[in-house]
């Protein structure tokens, strides 16, 4: 199961990373999702995926789970939902305002 989970973090990465490199904006706040999602599969699978085990240890039980990488998946669900919804926003103020979504237009040239 981790190497399935290890492979579909590294395509998320991929995809991710390709995304990143594009010149539209939403594109790349797409991408910065994609990564957030990798990862969070990467941070689950390294936490190791131990299923019907209890998350606190307690007398007479001597395998448990570790609670502490999904606490972090948790936070890291809640900030990169708010980043994606920031870049969300400015990306469409920044369309409105310029009427594109290309960062080669939005950079403008050198006489300007």
């Amino acid at each position: 199961m981790e190497i399935l989970m290890s492979i579909l973090a590294g395509l998320l990465f991929t995809a991710g990373i390709y995304l990143l490199l594009q010149r539209q904006l939403l594109k790349i706040i797409f991408g910065t999702a994609l990564l957030s999602h990798g990862a969070h599969l990467l941070i689950l699978t390294m936490g190791k995926l131990n299923r019907g085990d209890p998350p606190i240890l307690t007398e007479g039980i001597d395998q448990y789970t570790d609670p502490l990488p999904q606490a972090l998946i948790l936070t890291s669900i809640v900030i990169s939902f708010g980043v994606t919804s920031f870049l969300l926003v400015l990306a469409y103020r920044a369309y409105k305002t310029n009427k594109t979504d290309n960062l080669e237009q939005l950079r403008g040239s050198d006489n300007d």
